[in-house]
């Protein structure tokens, strides 16, 4: 019996080079493909080429520009865990979560609750706001919130770009991507 690949069978290609490049976009992605040539030890065209691969395989799904939320009007991060009454379908839970803006990220997860948020609101009051809309949900049947007091990470890191970079801070173990 002979199987055929699908699309979504098939890993793209992706070496070291690779990673290195990726891990040079994600420190400066307005960094030119010379300078990151130069830092990986190709030239700025192999790295175009390779940066164009990595995008055509949906290993780079795009660049972005990094802003300070308060300055936006952002001052209060919170994340909440959301339980729902029955089985709430994640498109359903990705409908709700588009109606509130102060929403900038959300995921299914495992473990008691259904879905994690995370909510950039202006103020603790405004917080609150928010919470009150999710809870008004007709399947939420409860939520969990952590108010974040202060960002250990630099804002805007992406750890996981070269393997083993979290294993060395943590003194070994398992690399973690994100």
């Amino acid at each position: 019996m002979s199987t055929k690949a699908t699309p979504h069978a098939t890993t793209p290609q992706f070496d070291e080079l690779d990673r290195r490049i990726v891990a040079a976009l994600m420190e400066n992605a307005r960094a030119s493909f010379n300078e990151i040539g130069a830092a990986v030890g190709l030239s700025g065209t192999a790295v175009k080429r390779r940066v164009d691969r990595m995008r055509a395989d949906g290993v780079i799904t795009g660049f972005t520009a990094t802003v300070r939320p308060s300055a936006l009007g952002w001052g209060t991060e919170a994340y909440v865990e959301v339980y729902c009454d029955g089985a709430a379908p994640p498109r359903r839970l990705a409908e709700v979560v588009r109606n509130h803006p102060e929403i900038v990220a959300a995921m299914t997860v495992t473990g008691g609750a259904d879905a994690l948020l995370h909510v950039r609101a202006a103020s603790v009051q405004h917080f609150e706001e928010v919470l009150e809309r999710i809870r008004a949900e007709p399947f939420v049947r409860r939520t969990v919130s952590s108010l974040v007091l202060s960002d250990l990470l630099a804002p805007g890191s992406e750890r996981g770009a070269e393997p083993g970079a979290d294993r060395a801070a943590r003194g070994g173990g398992a690399a973690m991507l994100r």
